[in-house]
């Protein structure tokens, strides 16, 4: 699903109204990793019980009305492509910011693992 998609799907919501705030994060291979190796690809493999976990404690938050994620499991991915598309809604940006900073550690720390090439 792309974003705009999962974005249409929040907007569809009966409880739409009260979002005032949709934050979105895309999460994309780059050509190196955090210690400057070159890298050409990767590949994701997703905890599906744990990401589970994660988005049912965050949807819980206050102000927080949904959580969707898109995450490219198991795909050898390239330079450019996308790994992970996050969306966050809610009512204002005090609740939303830091509900879409925790969610995207969780699911880095928790959920996903890497395999650079």
């Amino acid at each position: 699903m792309s974003v705009k998609q999962m974005i249409q799907r929040i907007k569809q919501r009966r409880d739409a109204a009260g979002i005032g705030m949709i934050l979105t994060h895309v999460g994309i291979v780059r050509d190196s990793a955090r210690d400057g190796r070159a890298v050409s690809g990767l590949r994701v493999e997703v905890d599906r019980e744990a990401l589970e976990r994660v988005l049912s404690r965050e949807r819980q938050s206050p102000g927080i009305f949904d959580i969707l994620v898109e995450i490219e499991q198991g795909k050898a991915l390239c330079v450019g492509d996308e790994i992970m598309r996050l969306v966050v809604a809610g009512d204002i940006r005090d609740h939303v910011i830091p509900a879409l900073e925790r969610t995207l550690s969780a699911i880095k720390e928790t959920v996903t693992q890497k395999t650079e090439y």
